[in-house]
């Protein structure tokens, strides 16, 4: 479709879907009986363009597609998150946002065309079937092939299916060809990753989204490590991309006292809302360091704002990605649904962090790039904050207009940005790599009985470098010689490996004991 032909009905379009928009005041997952998307009830202009288009044009159209062609065009220039989501990837996203999917209970990666089962969810499905590390996938239900170029998704697909439903799966194990009957089940999905004492006294939490269950995993791990002698907490939300902003405000509030606002919200066509302390928390007095980075957003944001308006805790890493619209995801007749943008959230200082976006999507998609071109992931330029400055209640100056600043900038390893490592990164080489070394060694592995003594024992020995190279000349990539270099390759291997025996716990202390920002975080406690 022309840009000329596009510039006819659109600006109509975006009338209809505001319109929408403000009916369908529903809350999140809220069922809609709205009709068709595109039915305004009578006869238009739109409309005749549609008739038009689907009569007269010069090729055979889909319907659906060129609907859907539409929605996606007119929602892309309101901003940057009002998102329509066709019927086939609802039932996924909303499985994102709950915390669990249907499904077998394995994580899986794909080496040399082959499905291979790296670890087995326990007491999960798969682990009752029996199966087990090490296993290759072949086929499902005996006319499903696992095997050739598939990507992550399809294979996803092909193994997820409604709790109690049955799959047959023939699998390759030592040599051997295998049939295991699996019913499938519900496979909850943790959002808060990890937790453990870095010291005697200070603990670690992480948290990678905000789903339905976000708040109650949180407090089984705080209280959890507070049995075990924490006074201090080190939160990580480094990469955490957003979810339920309900999540994050309950869990604010067991880091601020009386009834302290967290958040509001508010949009032209919703009214304000305030977020504010409901209970006494079980963390409001003891000390707290807060890490995030370029890929902190939305409902991280909320918490780690509100945090720093208050004083509360430090903020440590670097500028914030700068998310402040609310979404709200509403059922489509079609099965499909729309998340639109209904509102702005602000700091309890009146503080909106949303960046701009007033130069389009892909300038708006752009920004992170260039704050690598800019320098702004390396040093701390004060010049460069962006919005209006806040004075928090003991005067530290806070900023709006594009993200949160921390209180302690760290700059970027920039290790990771040597194409040498980039390279053997996107070639999921050194997962292949430790997976395989792995299974040859799994009894001496196995015997490792806690972390302290896996971090102790294990090192890359020289018989094992040289059989790293090889894995690397296998997908015609070279061992750097830069001793950096060598030093990350090193680390991923052993955290990989700690992953492999301990779960994600494992890889982050071992990631952990070498980072700078988490080093700043200790240093903080001190």
């Amino acid at each position: 479709m022309s840009g000329k032909k596009l510039s006819i009905w659109l600006p109509l379009l975006l009338a209809v879907i505001l319109v929408i928009g403000m009916i369908l005041g529903y809350q999140l997952n809220v069922t809609t009986q709205s009709g068709s998307f595109l039915h305004n009830g009578g006869s238009s202009s739109l409309q005749e363009v549609i008739d038009l288009i689907n009569t007269k044009y010069v090729d055979a159209i889909r319907p659906d597609s060129f609907k859907q062609a539409m929605i996606e065009q007119s929602l892309a220039n309101l901003d940057p998150h009002s998102v329509y989501i066709p019927p086939k990837e609802v039932k996924e996203v909303n499985e994102e946002l709950m915390g669990n999917f249907q499904g077998i209970g394995v994580e899986f990666q794909v080496f040399n065309d082959t499905i291979n089962v790296v670890n087995v969810i326990p007491n999960g499905p798969a682990a009752q079937a029996g199966m087990m590390v090490g296993d290759a996938l072949l086929k499902a239900n005996d006319t499903i092939q696992l095997v050739g170029k598939l990507d992550p998704h399809s294979i996803k697909n092909k193994l997820r299916g409604p709790s109690g439903s049955v799959v047959k799966i023939t699998l390759l194990r030592n040599g051997q060809l295998q049939n295991v009957t699996i019913k499938r089940g519900s496979i909850l999905v943790p959002s808060v990753e990890v937790a453990y004492m870095v010291t005697t006294d200070v603990g670690y939490i992480k948290i990678n989204r905000f789903g339905e269950r976000t708040f109650e995993e949180f407090m089984q791990k705080l209280e959890g490590l507070q049995k075990q002698g924490m006074k201090k907490l080190i939160l990580d939300l480094r990469g955490n991309g957003g979810g339920i902003l309900t999540e994050a405000t309950a869990i604010a509030d067991q880091f601020l006292d009386d009834e302290k606002l967290i958040v509001y919200t508010e949009g032209a066509h919703s009214p304000r809302i305030d977020y504010r302390c409901k209970r006494d928390g079980i963390f409001e007095k003891n000390p707290l360091v807060v890490l995030v980075n370029e890929t902190t957003a939305s409902a991280s944001e909320v918490l780690s704002g509100a945090l720093q308006d208050w004083n509360r805790a430090t903020i440590i890493g670097r500028r914030t990605f700068g998310k402040g619209l609310v979404q709200q995801q509403f059922q489509l007749s079609n099965g499909g649904a729309l998340r639109l943008t209904v509102a702005r959230y602000y700091t309890p200082l009146g503080r909106n962090i949303q960046k701009p976006y007033n130069k389009g999507k892909e300038a708006y998609e752009d920004e992170l790039i260039n704050r690598f071109h800019d320098g702004e992931l390396l040093k701390l330029d004060s010049s460069k904050l962006k919005g209006t400055a806040y004075k928090t209640p003991n005067g530290h100056l806070v900023y709006g207009g594009g993200g949160v600043t921390p209180d302690i900038f760290v700059p970027y390893d920039t290790t990771l940005l040597r194409s040498s490592l980039n390279k053997i990164f996107s070639k999921n080489t050194i997962n292949r790599y430790v997976y395989k070394l792995y299974l040859k060694n799994k009894q001496y592995f196995d015997n490792f009985k806690n972390m302290e003594a896996f971090e102790k024992a294990f090192q890359l020995n020289k018989a094992n470098w040289v059989k790293l190279e090889a894995c690397l000349q296998a997908d015609s990539l070279r061992l750097p010689q830069s001793a950096m270099v060598r030093n990350e390759l090193k680390l991923r291997v052993k955290a990989l490996m700690a992953r492999q025996l301990f779960g994600a716990t494992g890889y982050f202390e071992i990631i952990n004991a070498k980072d700078e920002t988490f080093e700043k975080a200790l240093q903080q406690m001190k």
